[in-house]
């Protein structure tokens, strides 16, 4: 394992549209140096092969360290042997929490075929994960797929993704090791070289300040810890203050981390005191490499610490599931953060507002329509403020939508500073206003492809502004699959906080009606949406909507085949209906259920359920749900050898469709009743 870094390395990139998903990775910097060490180590591990599924390479490195970045650039340069495409997903968001593996299963398996079936949310099937990890290994079976999973918290969501298949390659960046997958070897990232901090700080900086101050370019570099997130916060600062020395921009960052450490020794913080460079050591991140050669027991022993020697069964590949680990923090003291403040108490107020607000943005992804209703500016002046801090390095970029509008993200190395930096300097009010308005802005946004996916559903809404405006169904229906999963979090991240349950409710229902003009709806998301609708219902005491909400739900696990979890809603259901004493909520879930028993083999429940559904049914006269629970109820007698209870509910039934002039409904039930005859003159 490589334990040093090197120079420039260019490297090979494949061809732009050579391989699938390359443009889904993100964009990284322009300037890649260093690391050239490290990209040899990924590419042996990659030629090497493990019996019974895919390889598995981990890049460990703490925040800052330029892992994704990393990843990123080997992903470009091995994506040729990967003819089947690339794969990307993030398991972490940027404020530490833990994407589900069955969801990143879904989002992967949708990658890799924008058709697929994307199985429901549900229990785990054979011992490793929810469907969709069976479904994403059944995809990948015979393919070449690279998959790139960034901010790997732990081995329970790593697993469930690895494909048994030997020809797709797994790489994975995580901040700290992963105990729980043999046979893997990780590269750990330290800091830069002392030549790949001075090509880098030259650079970006710009002019001789550096190649004419070697000495305060190797102090900065030290007093960023060599790490390239810092490195780079330190050049925008430099080139923002043109009359600083290189020697006292190191001075400064020094002075900020140590009033940093100063601060959090006084709130009891456990670090001890930084020295020059305000680094301290951390337990949770992945041992730091020497800049120096290691001996044979260093690189053993470090090799030890990152990959502990399996446990159990060695013909087992996969260790039972650990606890979810705790997200790495980025301590108060660490030099990343003494950059990102003094780069921050420059910004103008316009742009130091629009960083911190985007917090709120769901998973911290924004472009100029979203940004522009969280700061309640135009958009225009949204779009120039992103591009400005993302040149800053203080956003980064992400692929852009598929009409072309730049997207961007919040860094996760600085997310909990701004959330702290947005709770002290803006007010509750503010922070509430700005995320009504978001909510606001997205229900407008799907209420308009709506409108245009179908125009003659009903008035059109109130236009948009140019700025705005979806101009066409195929834009519309491009905005709504490519903003698809941030449409989805935004109501989540509502619903789960409780306090804008109306705005998050209408978002709810656009969606719930504009998605399925798409013609690309997975089932998947809208029982997410149901599911949201059935905790407003719940925590806002309407059984009504509750029970309506547990229907769907129940009508989403009947298409899936899942009968034994559809019975449970469509019960569920019940109960709600009954206690608010809807009659026709309460049959429509009794048939419900009994649809289940049917297609489970309990005839005898089946004709139960179906017998109480149809007693509502005549009590509140509608005969054509009548006719057919009589026939249902005849099906079930039938499978029970009831043969006269059957041919009694058929002519009940008969007699039902005659009197109302249903001829087709006649014709089929005579069919059926005719055929039960037939069988059982034959002796059956």
């Amino acid at each position: 394992m490589a334990r040093k870094t090197a120079t420039m390395d260019s490297g090979p990139d494949a061809p732009a549209g050579a391989v699938p998903g390359l443009d889904r990775l993100p964009a990284g910097p322009a300037l890649f140096t260093g690391r050239r060490a490290e990209l040899a180590a990924l590419r042996a591990a990659a030629a090497r092969r493990v019996s019974g599924r895919c390889p598995v390479l981990v890049l460990a490195g703490r925040p800052g360290s330029g892992r994704t970045a990393l990843a990123a650039r080997f992903a470009r340069t091995v994506a040729a042997d990967y003819p089947d495409g690339v794969l990307f997903a993030r398991l972490s968001a940027p404020d530490g929490g833990r994407v589900p593996p069955g969801r990143a299963a879904r989002l992967l398996l949708e990658q890799l075929d924008p058709q697929a079936a994307v199985p429901l949310p549900g229990t785990v099937e054979d011992g490793r994960d929810e469907p969709g990890g069976v479904a994403l290994r059944e995809a990948l079976a015979g393919r070449k797929v690279l998959l790139l999973l960034d901010d790997v918290r732990d081995a329970g969501q790593l697993w469930p993704l690895l494909a048994d298949e030997p020809g797709c390659l797994v790489l994975a960046t995580t901040a700290g090791p992963l105990t729980g997958i043999e046979d893997i070897d990780p590269v750990i990232l330290g800091g830069l070289d002392r030549q790949a901090s001075g090509e880098l700080l030259a650079d970006l900086v710009g002019g001789t300040r550096i190649s004419c101050d070697p000495v305060g370019g190797a102090d900065l570099a030290e007093a960023c810890a060599a790490r390239p997130a810092t490195l780079r916060l330190m050049a925008r600062w430099l080139r923002g203050n043109p009359k600083t020395a290189v020697t006292d921009a190191a001075r400064e960052l020094d002075r900020v981390v140590g009033e940093e450490s100063g601060a959090e020794g006084a709130k009891g913080g456990k670090a001890g005191k930084a020295g020059k460079s305000g680094r301290t050591p951390r337990t949770a991140e992945a041992p730091k490499k020497k800049e120096g050669p290691q001996t044979a027991a260093e690189d053993k022993a470090a090799d030890s610490a990152a990959t502990p020697e399996p446990a159990g069964d060695p013909s087992t590949w996969v260790k039972p599931e650990p606890e979810p680990a705790e997200p790495v923090p980025v301590p108060d003291n660490d030099p990343l953060l003494g950059a990102f403040t003094l780069l921050y108490r420059g910004l103008p107020a316009a742009q130091a507002r629009m960083l911190r607000t985007l917090t709120l943005a769901p998973a911290q992804t924004a472009d100029p329509r979203t940004a522009s209703a969280l700061v309640g500016c135009p958009v225009p002046e949204a779009a120039a403020t992103l591009a400005a801090l993302a040149e800053q390095e203080l956003l980064g970029e992400e692929a852009p939508a598929a009409d072309g509008t730049p997207r961007y993200r919040v860094p996760g190395r600085l997310h909990q500073r701004l959330v702290r930096l947005r709770e002290k300097e803006d007010r509750p009010a503010e922070t509430e206003l700005a995320r009504a308005r978001l909510l606001e802005r997205l229900v407008r946004l799907t209420e308009s492809a709506r409108s245009l996916l179908e125009p003659d559903a009903g008035p059109a809404p109130e236009p948009l502004p140019a700025a705005l405006r979806l101009h066409s169904a195929a834009h519309a229906r491009d905005w709504l699959l490519g903003e698809r999963e941030l449409l989805l979090g935004a109501v989540a991240d509502a619903i789960g906080q409780g306090d804008l349950d109306g705005s998050a409710g209408r978002l709810v229902t656009a969606l719930l009606r504009a998605l399925p003009l798409t013609g690309a709806a997975a089932p998947a998301d809208l029982y997410r949406l149901h599911e949201l609708v059935l905790t407003v219902a719940e925590r806002n005491g309407r059984p009504r909507r509750a029970s309506a909400a547990l229907l769907n739900l129940g009508d989403l696990q009947v298409a899936a085949g899942r009968w034994d979890q559809a019975a449970a809603h469509y019960r569920a259901a019940l109960e709600h209906a009954r206690a608010v004493g809807d009659e026709p909520l309460c049959a429509r879930a009794l048939e419900g259920a009994a649809g289940c028993h049917r297609a489970l083999g309990d005839a005898v429940r089946a004709a139960d359920w179906y017998g109480r559904a149809l007693g509502l049914r005549q009590s509140l006269g509608d005969h054509a749900a009548e006719a057919r629970l009589l026939a249902r109820v005849a099906e079930a007698h039938t499978a029970q050898r009831r043969f006269e209870e059957a041919d009694r509910e058929y002519r009940a039934a008969l007699a039902v469709l005659r009197r109302i002039g249903d001829e087709r409904g006649r014709e089929a039930v005579g069919a059926a009743l005719a055929d039960l005859r037939e069988r059982v003159d034959a002796g059956w």
